[in-house]
């Protein structure tokens, strides 16, 4: 029996600032050949060690405006004077043939998002198992200052209130764990009955005939 195609689903990752978001997104990345990365847009210049078009598409400002004025944009943000956003084309040809998308994304991205294609995304919302944690998480990555770290704690206080807005919040207090419960969500939404209404229903008609 040939396998039952669908419709792509989007998943949808978001999480304060070191709770394990984008570890999480690389080992789906690294495991999962179905599912694909969103490649964003932005008007920020090309570091050194990016490629355009694998890490980020990058382009003028204006043609950014028009991207988002044209409703090019599934959804858009303005970061420290660069923006940023998620091209929709690519992101619908892929989901058309079947392929899963995986965004990395703020509450923000995913709540335009959310107005924009609710039925296509599955939403999964990532809590640091306390506050302290999370202070040690972003102090062991040695990136920032402690005046970096306290801004982005009080930062994630404010992203922790939106877990609401998504389907699967999720405690991060074991990364194996909270990685195996995405994967599991991801595999039980593929096989969601909307997701091959049309597949199932012509392999029922099928039988019956």
């Amino acid at each position: 029996m040939q396998p039952m195609l669908r419709r792509g689903l989007m998943l949808v990752l978001s999480s304060p600032s070191g709770a394990g978001k984008s570890t999480i997104a690389r080992n789906l990345l690294r495991d999962d050949p179905d599912l694909s990365l969103s490649v964003s847009v932005t008007t920020r210049p090309r570091r050194g060690s990016e490629i355009d078009g694998k890490d980020y598409h990058f382009v003028t400002e204006q043609a950014f405006l028009d991207m988002r004025d044209n409703g090019r944009l599934l959804e858009w943000a303005e970061v420290h004077g660069n923006y940023y956003g998620t091209p929709m084309t690519p992101v619908q040809a892929a989901m058309d043939k079947g392929q899963d998308m995986l965004f990395d994304i703020d509450w923000q991205g995913a709540r335009q998002m959310f107005e924009a294609v609710r039925a296509d995304i599955v939403s999964v919302f990532i809590l640091p198992p306390s506050m302290e944690e999370l202070r040690a998480r972003l102090e062991r990555r040695a990136e920032d200052s402690p005046e970096i770290i306290t801004q982005r704690l009080e930062n994630s206080r404010n992203e922790m209130r939106h877990w609401t807005e998504y389907q699967y919040p999720l405690v991060n207090d074991d990364l194996d764990k909270c990685f195996a419960d995405v994967k599991a969500i991801l595999r039980a939404e593929r096989l969601a009955r909307d997701r091959r209404l049309m597949a199932v229903t012509d392999f029922v008609e099928s039988l019956l005939e």
